[in-house]
């Protein structure tokens, strides 16, 4: 007896097999993704001489040599970090919360070529601006200091923080800010009573992308610090030296720098998907 399969049936094996393809495609996508970090957190276990070697060794008895030649000089720099990217952090949504609220709940005729503008300066080349910065932090003695790092990062981040808060806040509907006047709210307690707490998935988010930009910015904190102030991205650079290049020393200093950024944001996660997924569905 033959059994003729059902269209029901047949369509459920369809979304099957639809359904696996696409499982085995998101992880080649993700193990693509994943390698150069695996790559890297292997070679920090190698020797010198295995980390160069071609074809790569894979089978290899691990070693925390390089992770104590690294330690040394890390904490300095994991400080200078984690001071630079907090600070400029905060600077950055004490200037952008009141802009983006203003520009969202109070608009002019500026409003947006003032977002334009502010946008604008994001597409400048650092490489053209370099000079002058490194003229202007000499003449108000700011190089190789950590006011002088948490100052440009606030400049650099200040725009993103004004963008993204300005579109979370315009998902706010503006009823909830018209029944607050009616009760006779000031201006202040619409921003620290509505704008703010409504907008804290988008704060999250926002804080969590400039805390990464901050901390993944080399090119500025390479021409303006030195030593005193330098931050964990330079900090790589100096297993790059006239003697020539120490991959695997590099690799463990590296491994040592994203490890907090990899924590912080596997504990984050959730905000950070909310956030940048708010106001997306209604």
């Amino acid at each position: 007896m033959t059994v003729v399969p059902t269209r029901t049936g047949t369509v459920s094996d369809r979304y099957r097999v639809r359904n696996a393809v696409l499982t085995v495609i998101t992880y080649v996508i993700a193990l693509a993704f994943l390698f150069p970090l695996v790559w890297m957190i292997l070679a920090a276990f190698k020797t010198e001489a295995q980390a160069f070697q071609v074809p790569p060794v894979f089978a290899f008895t691990p070693t925390l040599e390089n992770f104590q030649n690294a330690l040394p000089t890390y904490f300095h720099a994991l400080r200078n970090s984690l001071v630079a990217a907090i600070g400029s952090t905060l600077f950055a949504f004490i200037l952008g919360l009141p802009a983006a609220f203003a520009l969202a709940v109070y608009p002019t005729q500026r409003a947006q070529g003032v977002l334009t503008w502010m946008l604008s300066t994001k597409f400048m080349p650092a490489v053209g601006v370099i000079v002058p910065l490194f003229l202007l932090f000499r003449n108000l003695h700011l190089l190789d200091t950590l006011p002088g790092l948490i100052l440009m990062y606030t400049t650099m981040n200040l725009p993103l923080v004004v963008w993204m808060m300005h579109s979370y806040m315009t998902e706010i509907p503006y009823a909830i800010y018209e029944a607050a006047k009616v009760d006779g709210a000031s201006v202040a307690q619409e921003f620290f009573g509505i704008a703010l707490p409504l907008s804290m998935p988008g704060v999250a988010a926002t804080a969590l992308l400039c805390l990464i930009f901050a901390w993944n910015e080399v090119f500025f904190a390479l021409n303006l610090t030195n030593s005193e102030a330098a931050p964990l991205s330079v900090f790589i650079g100096q297993f790059k030296t006239s003697e020539g290049l120490f991959w695997a020393k590099m690799s463990a200093a590296a491994t040592l720098t994203v490890l907090p950024v990899l924590i912080f944001g596997w504990v984050a996660q959730r905000q950070l998907v909310r956030g940048l997924s708010f106001g997306a569905v209604k």
